[in-house]
Order: C-alpha cells, then structure tokens, then sequence
C-alpha cells in the first residue's frame, strides 16, 4: 500500500464513522466469533477477533484511528478475502496453521490473506496498555542466543527498520529450540515452510506496513518501532516462548 492509498482509506474510514459504512467497506463487527480469541477457528470460515482492549488503549504510542483502520478495515478485509479464496479449494478445511504450513507460494489469494490473518491475529495479543516485563526465562533464552538484552533490541530493530517496502519484524524459537531475529516481506511468515527461508514459532511479531503507524509516525518508521517497545505484552510472549520450548 502506498501513500496515496493508505490516506484515501483513512478518508473512507472518516466517512464510514460519519455516515455508516458504505458499500464495499468491510466491517470487522460481522466477522467477529464468539469463542475465537486468536481468531484462528478450526477452518473457514475464519472470523476477526476482538482486540482485548479499547482502540484507544495503547495512546499515546499507537493512536486510536490507526487502530480502528488497521484492526477492523484491514484486518477485516484479510479475512474477508480469505474466506472467499478457500472456498471451494482443499484449503477449506484445514486449520489457519495447516493452510499456512501448506501454501504454495503461486497460491497468491490464500498466501497473502492467510498470512495477514494470521500474522494480524497474533499481532494484537502481543500489544498491552498495561506495563508488563519479560521473564527471567525469557532474559535468559535472549542473553544466550544474542550475547545481551540490548544486542536483542538492536537485531530486532534493524529487521524491522530494513524491512524493503511492507513487512513484519519477528523473533522465533527455531526447530533447534533456539532463538531467531528474522524478517518477512509483505504477509508472509515463519509458518510457511515452503517459501521463506527462516522458519520456526514466532512468538514476538511487528507490523512495517505503513498502514500500521503512518497517520501518527507518518515516514519516519524507526519513531514507530522505538514506540512499540512501550506496549509490548511480555506476559504474552512469556506464553507463547514457553509452549514453543
């Protein structure tokens, strides 16, 4: 998404509040399941799950219109397309992480919106408002895979700083139970085996696309990712470093 694009959904977006949402906008409130906290159901159709705290939450880091942008209209639009492209095809009834172990990388429709499903899903568990801090397991884990806590940092910042164009920022435990700074370009992520180099469970996740922090950060990406460091759900991290080891 250019520029151009992401201020004339911002401007649609500003409507849709004003007058209702028009034709062609997706709305993430008729996609949300009940019992689908990760928003990674069984199998299509698929559901966008509800943020675990207001769009105002994470102020003054992240600012409330890029959330509802980024959460309802981009994120619902992912699952919108993603439903649409498994119809019909062997995806449809596998689980988001049997699609995503699976896909092809010429399967463009179901690699690219199950990715950004899932990689969006993921995403807002790993945001808190509240203050949280890793554990000293965790501490632990990093100092022995990157010398340091800050060394971390720096390799994480880096990935995400140089992401060309759209992507995401990720920190892994590989097959070897170790653990990975890696980028991704575009939706893709570490689930699919068949196409990016670097695989494993990811555990901590970044959004570059613009539309994560343009309206707030405008072109300056490196404000955004010193900022994401505030709200950062350790005690989630925690979870997932724990179930992958």
């Amino acid at each position: 998404m250019n520029k151009r694009e992401f201020i004339k959904l911002a401007g649609l977006a500003s409507v849709a509040a004003a007058v209702g949402n028009p034709a062609g906008m997706v709305s993430a409130a008729s996609l949300k399941g009940k019992n689908n906290k990760n928003g990674n159901s069984p199998k299509a159709p698929f559901t966008v799950p509800a943020l675990p705290y207001a769009f105002d939450a994470l102020e003054p880091h992240i600012d409330k219109t890029t959330m509802e942008i980024h959460h309802d209209k981009h994120h619902g639009a992912y699952v919108k397309n993603l439903n649409d492209a498994v119809k019909g095809t062997k995806y449809e009834s596998l689980s988001l992480d049997e699609i995503l172990a699976t896909v092809k990388a010429d399967d463009k429709a179901i690699r690219n919106n199950g990715g950004g499903h899932y990689n969006h899903s993921l995403f807002w568990t790993l945001l808190s408002p509240t203050k949280t801090t890793p554990s000293d397991k965790l501490k632990a884990a990093v100092t022995a895979s990157f010398g340091s806590w800050e060394k971390f940092q720096d390799a994480f910042n880096t990935a995400a700083k140089t992401v060309f164009g759209s992507g995401w920022a990720w920190l892994i435990v590989t097959p070897g139970k170790k653990l990975q700074v890696i980028s991704t370009p575009n939706q893709d992520n570490p689930l699919m085996k068949g196409i990016v180099k670097e695989t494993g469970t990811p555990i901590l996740a970044l959004d570059v696309w613009e539309h994560a922090y343009y309206l707030k950060y405008h072109n300056v990406r490196p404000d955004y990712i010193s900022a994401f460091w505030n709200v950062i759900n350790w005690n989630e991290v925690d979870k997932l470093y724990a179930a992958a080891v």
